[in-house]
């Protein structure tokens, strides 16, 4: 129940008709972390999305420009933001480009992107929706990580 109304209350899939959700629920497992504890970090091979319940997560990039080395927050992340590799919606695999650490007490549901996939392809309209609705999510991380390079 707990990882139902986590997605419902998700912009990303709070559209979905009851029985979509809750088909997509059962494919969720809650997930906690503490502050500091890293849900993935760059370079990791990444097959799972992540819809967060409770807390705040910092997207990180590490960054290398010769004398100038560290890390650049790309976006911070609250309740019932979603993030992870999304690749795997495409059957393909992928290498995470950005890190992602809980800045508290963290909750999330973590869904496998292949199992999601297949679920999107039995069902046209979620598929195209959900697809949809990535686009602009990830028009809207590009965006965020534009200006975290700005900043550098």
């Amino acid at each position: 129940m707990e990882i139902e109304h986590t997605l419902r209350s998700c912009e990303f899939f709070e559209l979905l008709e009851t029985g979509e959700l809750s088909e997509i629920s059962n494919l969720g497992q809650m997930m906690t972390f503490e502050n500091g504890e890293y849900v993935f970090r760059q370079g990791d091979y990444g097959e799972h999305i992540y819809i967060i319940a409770e807390g705040q997560i910092y997207l990180e990039r590490a960054v290398d420009l010769g004398a100038h080395k560290g890390s650049v927050v790309i976006e911070v992340l609250g309740k019932g933001r979603v993030l992870g590799c999304w690749s795997t919606l495409l059957d393909m695999p992928h290498i995470l480009m950005s890190s992602a650490v809980c800045k508290q007490p963290t909750k999330i549901v973590a869904i496998k992107g292949a199992e999601l996939r297949r679920i999107m392809i039995g069902n046209a309209e979620l598929g195209f929706n959900l697809m949809e609705r990535l686009c602009f999510l990830l028009r809207d991380r590009i965006q965020a990580a534009y200006g975290a390079m700005e900043k550098i």
